[in-house]
């Protein structure tokens, strides 16, 4: 929902937010140890009901109605852009504004002397509006979509698209000639057709030395040696071979597994032709098939990313290639060439035995090479630290209203700005307003809490318009509605006595064990509607959650809850989540937990494999490495890149674990018992589960 009338104060030199200003609020803080450091925001809402707004299908979300009494503010900026506009994503990639969501971990500004530079933030909220749209052109062929509120960091500071010299609309805005900061449109990012994961074989891939092959009991063995030594490199060459038809094993040469292996012939002679060089990138496309031009383009794009993945570097600025396979130095320089990169040679082959290139035209070449040919490793894309400087040809050349109000979307951040399109854009000063109880990611609340006091009487009046049709609402799914703050307002009972009395079917997803004191509530509920609980546990090691979620009642209390509540007659669902690779992952691990559910009485247990969404990726990995150091390879196979979800292969491996416990503990027997006596109607009609789609909820974020 949108409260139009929330402000927050802005500072004058745009360095940091002020302190969040909510007319009509009641500002609290309470000296207690559980709410230290805390402020609440006390406000009475004007809607509470809210709808899952775009492709919820696609999205994976099983409900289309939730409620938060608990929340962050929405903001009442009026910056816009268009859906599709690009925003520099913190390993390099770009992605569309409408699809991103808050935690992603992109770039924005930080100023630093007399330099403003590019650094890492996270996205802490994102919305859309209808508003007029505009068009801005640049010299450079850059165009950009926004509302004419927008604000463009240029040579002179912040101007908004549209305004006015005089008058009531008199602002800093853009006119003709402005130079805007920045490095340019950003380069369309490569299809990954055959042709490109052909090349990137071929740049990756090459034989050992002395025929290529080993002797085992076996046999010959014919063995390939990878350009580099990176995971993400390795996962995608495996990858490509799979999907290409050959199928290879790790070996290991000396330390890491750097080499891929193969026992068939038909592997082996697959794998030779993929990886042939044509004699010219550039100019011989016949040796890629029927596809002509843009098949050899296709081929240049992967072969680049994997010879940069290889043996490219990009430090203090600098982007270089330093060739280590003699036979890839023409074919590089061909397919540079063709996509019109410059570059300058490098001769270091007296000091140290290498010949090298170094890619000029400053960041914006480097940009345009990582989004043209998308490299595999992404710690060498980063361009965190880097100082904005005003080269690329960024004036504007025309403003032109489209006549028509467009969905535009903003987002707002952790430093007040992005990278939209390859200029820097502006976004509402980031206030830290929204508290979710997402403890798997060892985050206890946000310091400003935002609190809809009046909600039970704002959902009485909802449920009984005569628009409302009774929907399923969901809680629980984005804000834990049992959080610590429950205790104090106890908004709960107004809620459920609400969804009683209309006799509207709800679910509740929690941690919180606060739960059990409106149990003879659910109860009532349950007997005029359909109610479904879930209760979050995904292990039983105390000693672990107390690492990793400890601002969660403890694992024996959440199984005491679901035993209490199955006692009271609730159906009460498990989510076995998350389910932490290398950590509580194993048969005995698994058993014991499945094990306990069991015996407390669980209806359903769903297992849910930890996922890593960027923003929580980066502290639970550098809580991995500090405690757990020997599992950081593994979550490195397991989530290459920023891929959020584990390998495919190993969801289904723990899935099976689990079904194969639930088996041997009854849970299946209890569920078909369930199932014959809801059809024989001595039981009320099985509820939904209150299962949480895995981008919304149990995550680490």
């Amino acid at each position: 929902m949108r409260w139009s009338n929330l402000t927050a104060s802005t500072p004058t030199d745009g360095t940091a937010p002020a302190q969040l200003e909510l007319p009509g609020a009641v500002v609290r803080t309470f000296d207690t140890p559980g709410f230290a450091g805390m402020t609440f925001y006390e406000v009475r809402a004007k809607s509470l009901i809210n709808r899952v707004t775009g492709d919820r299908d696609r999205r994976g979300v099983p409900f289309e109605y939730t409620i938060n009494p608990y929340r962050g503010c929405t903001h009442a900026c009026t910056y816009c852009l268009a859906a599709e506009t690009p925003v520099l994503l913190a390993d390099g990639r770009t992605r569309p504004i409408a699809q991103l969501r808050a935690g992603d971990a992109i770039i924005g500004t930080v100023r630093e002397g007399a330099y403003r530079r590019y650094t890492v933030t996270h996205v802490r909220d994102v919305w859309s509006t209808v508003k007029p749209a505009y068009r801005v052109t640049l010299a450079d062929g850059t165009e950009l979509v926004a509302s004419g509120d927008h604000r463009f960091l240029t040579d002179r500071g912040w101007k908004h698209v549209t305004g006015a010299r005089t008058g009531p609309g008199q602002r800093p805005h853009l006119t003709t000639g402005n130079k805007l900061m920045g490095t340019g449109a950003f380069a369309e990012p490569p299809k990954e057709s055959p042709d490109y994961r052909r090349g990137y074989l071929a740049g990756m891939l090459r034989p050992e030395p002395d025929t290529g092959a080993y002797r085992d009991p076996y046999g010959t063995v014919p063995r390939f040696r990878l350009g580099g030594e990176e995971p993400q490199a390795l996962s995608r060459t495996i990858g490509y071979l799979r999907e290409l038809g050959a199928h290879t094993a790790e070996f290991c040469r000396s330390g890491p597994r750097t080499g891929l292996s193969t026992h068939a012939r038909r592997d082996l002679e697959l794998i030779t032709s993929l990886i042939r060089l044509p004699g010219d990138p550039a100019e011989d496309a016949g040796d890629l098939g029927d596809g002509a031009d843009g098949a050899a383009a296709d081929w240049a794009k992967g072969f680049l990313a994997a010879v940069y993945d290889a043996e490219g570097s990009h430090t203090q600025g600098l982007f270089r290639i330093v060739h280590g396979s003699p036979e890839l130095v023409e074919p590089v320089r061909a397919a540079l060439r063709r996509f019109g990169f410059e570059f300058a040679v490098e001769d270091r082959r007296g000091p140290i035995g290498l010949l090298s290139l170094r890619l000029l035209g400053g960041l914006t070449e480097k940009l345009r090479f990582f989004h043209l040919v998308d490299p595999a490793v992404t710690r060498k894309r980063t361009v965190d630290g880097i100082a904005i400087k005003g080269s690329a040809p960024l004036h504007v050349t025309s403003i032109e209203p489209l006549g028509l109000e467009l969905p535009l979307w903003d987002i707002s951040t952790g430093t007040g700005d992005f990278i939209a399109n390859g200029v820097v854009s502006h976004n509402c000063f980031a206030r830290n307003t929204h508290t979710y109880l997402d403890l798997d990611a060892g985050h206890d609340f946000d310091s400003k809490i935002v609190v809809k006091v009046n909600a039970p009487e704002v959902l009485r009046r909802e449920l009984s318009a005569r628009t409302w049709r009774g929907q399923p609402i969901a809680m629980g799914t984005n804000v834990d509605c049992y959080q610590r703050a429950e205790g104090r307002y106890e908004l709960m009972p107004g809620i459920i006595a609400a969804l009683r009395d209309a006799a509207n079917p709800f679910s509740i997803l929690t941690k919180g064990t606060l739960i059990l004191r409106d149990l003879p509530l659910l109860r009532q509920a349950a007997e005029r509607t359909r109610v479904s609980v879930a209760m979050s546990i995904g292990f039983l090691d105390e000693r672990l959650w107390r690492e990793v979620e400890s601002g969660t009642p403890s694992p024996s209390r959440r199984l005491d809850a679901v035993r209490r509540m199955t006692e009271a007659g609730l159906r009460v669902g498990v989510l076995m989540a998350p389910i932490l690779p290398g950590l509580t992952d194993s048969d005995e691990q698994l058993d014991a937990c499945v094990a306990a559910l069991v015996e407390a009485g669980a209806a359903s247990i769903t297992p849910l494999v930890l996922h890593l969404r960027p923003g929580a990726r980066e502290w639970y990995l550098a809580w991995l490495a500090e405690h757990h150091p020997e599992l950081v390879g593994l979550y490195e196979r397991l989530y290459p890149g920023q891929r959020a979800y584990a390998a495919d292969d190993y969801q289904r491996l723990v899935s099976a674990r689990v079904r194969r416990a639930t088996r041997r503990h009854g849970l299946a027997a209890r569920e078909e018992v369930a199932r014959e006596l809801s059809i024989n109607g001595s039981l009320p009609a099985e509820p939904e589960r209150a299962e949480p789609a895995p981008d919304v909820q149990l995550t680490l974020c």
